[in-house]
């Protein structure tokens, strides 16, 4: 899944292959998408890009004289599970290109294309970055470090440091692989208590008496958790092309070069309450789920590339399905029972089950044909409900 890094990494791209480009017409919309229509249109206009955490802005700039007169137009992107930008010849255009942006004539017409295999991306119009999002980790550190400590008393840090990671209300561009190289590096157990972890960087101030290179080399010596949060995705925007993924080639063999402990043979790993696997190496934590089985990367056999790995499907469902809830006498839950969520306090990127994911049951058929068709044929189980993964 796309994180802060990758979204910094598509903002340069697009300035720089879209720098010297003259864009003209209309933007398409692919019919599939179910995002919002983009009323644009202008004889000339140019693209520029900027990025602030886990969402990307497109700003459509009208040259002077472009026809018909009006004034530019931002659009706020976020990337889902698999939302990228490519250049590409207007007559090859890439699978999935769901928003399309054509170049002007003279010269070959090329296409800026927001390609989202599996759709969960999203855009906006008004160029607004999303309400309730935190300062970003990478472009706005004091502020996101105030923001974290100011409030320690929110539940959000009742929680593991793992899934605390996740909140884009305190973390915005954090992600999965992220953050478990950051607790990796400083040893921190994914399921510690995320206010104890953080409570202790209230109290840390460097010393009056050194000087500002004798703080600086401290702080790149023993960083904290909130500086890793800065630096480590720096790290990543530092290896350059346009983020990981099998098909980047020599983007991802970098990538996976740079990688310590996510999805790395040797590690273990658990899912968390949203159902998100964290690796990590050692103890878990006290507050690991209770049941939960580690499991351990093994190093032999093909290694899954991260791609892969970032949509982690939900853990199995341990309650008792319907039918066995009716054999053991217990009461059916009901949607109110439910533990509710606000979209940012869990990575908002991960894909919510939708109904259409639910696998459909049979036609229901009356009894007595049920009956019969069991006395007739050899005496099979009724089929029992699956959660939705």
């Amino acid at each position: 899944m796309p994180e802060g890094p990758e979204l910094h990494l598509a903002s340069h791209f697009v300035n720089e292959a879209c720098g010297g480009l003259v864009f003209g017409g209309c933007v398409e919309k692919s019919p599939v998408s179910r995002n919002p229509e983009v009323p644009f249109e202008s004889s000339a206009y140019r693209i520029s890009a900027s990025a602030r955490g886990k969402e990307l802005r497109l700003t459509l700039s009208p040259l002077p004289g472009a026809r018909p007169p009006r004034e530019p137009l931002a659009l706020v992107f976020r990337f889902g599970m698999s939302g990228s930008f490519q250049l590409a010849p207007s007559d090859a255009l890439p699978p999935h290109a769901h928003l399309r942006f054509y170049t002007a004539p003279p010269g070959p017409r090329l296409a800026l294309c927001f390609v989202d295999i599996r759709r969960f991306g999203h855009w906006d119009l008004g160029g607004e970055w999303q309400p309730g999002r935190g300062p970003c980790v990478l472009l706005e550190y004091e502020q996101f470090r105030e923001n974290v400590l100011r409030n320690l008393a929110n539940k959000a840090f009742d929680r593991p440091i793992c899934e605390a990671l996740l909140d884009q209300r305190f973390f915005n561009g954090i992600g999965n692989y992220l953050r478990a190289e950051i607790l990796y590096r400083l040893r921190i157990p994914p399921f510690e208590k995320a206010r104890t972890v953080l409570e202790a960087l209230q109290q840390c101030r460097p010393s009056p008496e050194l000087t500002l290179s004798q703080k600086i080399r401290a702080k790149l010596q023993n960083p904290d958790l909130l500086e890793l949060c800065h630096s480590v995705p720096k790290e990543v925007v530092q290896l350059g092309g346009k983020g990981y993924g099998p098909e980047s080639g020599e983007d991802f063999a970098a990538f996976r070069a740079w990688l310590r402990c996510y999805g790395m043979p040797g590690m273990s790993s658990l899912q968390d309450r949203h159902g998100r696997t964290i690796w990590f190496q050692g103890d878990p934590g006290p507050l690991a789920p209770k049941g939960g089985k580690s499991r351990k990367k093994k190093s032999k056999g093909a290694q899954q590339g991260p791609e892969d790995r970032t949509a982690d499907p939900p853990p199995p469902s341990k309650a008792p399905s319907r039918t066995r809830r009716a054999r053991r006498g217990l009461p059916e839950q009901s949607k109110a029972q439910q533990p509710k969520e606000t979209s940012l306090q869990q990575d908002p990127e991960a894909p919510p089950v939708s109904e259409k994911g639910k696998r459909k049951g049979r036609p229901a058929t009356s009894g007595r044909r049920r009956r019969q068709k069991t006395k007739a044929d050899t005496p099979s189980l009724e089929p029992e409900r699956t959660s939705a993964s």
